[in-house]
């Protein structure tokens, strides 16, 4: 029996995968050690190899075959674009990737400006401003706060996710606009799919009555 391979983005993500999984009995004790620096985790028994990776390396890892199913955000899936399949919400990390900003830019919003836009998700922005508002915009790729860009003038407004809101009304942003809702989805390798079908398809359909099948 050849190993199913999945590949969890690091941190929250991951730490709430393994404990879905474990109570489908998926299970994986090597990787509760905190201390181990271990890069691959197996369960024998199973047929189970689990790796952590960089949120927004898991779908590559899919795409290639690297891993058979991944475990990341939707906003990583929209933004990398790769050829993969997407088989199952797994409605963790709930959030929602939105368009921010102070009050005084929804104007500029609602009229069509031509206006820029800070975000750490340069495809997803475009794809939303071109495709769906038929809006022409500067987009400004950055990697840190993004809050900051127009506080300082960077940018009229930004791109990002938001749960809670708290951090955009400490420096007098809101949401302007919803791009979309997002959440943790589990996504298959299109080879592994047809080749283990059985196995992943039991590994979905075990995950979906746990979840009561949203």
């Amino acid at each position: 029996m050849r190993y199913i391979t999945f590949a969890l983005a690091k941190g929250r993500l991951a730490k709430k995968s393994l404990e879905l999984f474990e109570q489908i009995g998926i299970t994986c004790e090597e990787m509760k050690d905190e201390k181990t620096r271990k890069l691959i985790f197996v369960n024998e028994e199973l047929g189970y190899r689990f790796f952590l990776a960089k949120a927004n390396d898991v779908p590559t890892y899919v795409e290639y075959g690297a891993a058979d199913i991944g475990i990341v955000g939707k906003d990583t899936i929209l933004e990398e674009g790769r050829a993969l399949y997407e088989v199952y919400d797994l409605g963790i990390g709930k959030c929602r990737m939105c368009v921010c900003g102070p009050a005084s830019a929804r104007e500029c919003l609602e009229n069509h400006e031509l206006i820029r836009v800070a975000t750490k998700y340069p495809n997803i922005a475009k794809d939303y401003f071109y495709n769906k508002k038929h809006q022409t915009v500067e987009i400004i790729k950055l990697n840190g706060s993004i809050e900051l860009a127009p506080i300082v003038g960077l940018s009229e407004v930004i791109v990002d996710i938001v749960e809670t809101g708290a951090t955009l009304r400490e420096n007098g942003l809101e949401v302007l606009e919803e791009v979309c809702p997002l959440s943790a989805r589990m996504v298959v390798n299109q080879v592994s799919m047809k080749m283990e079908n059985e196995r992943i398809t039991g590994i979905i359909n075990d995950l979906r009555k746990l979840l009561g099948g949203n």
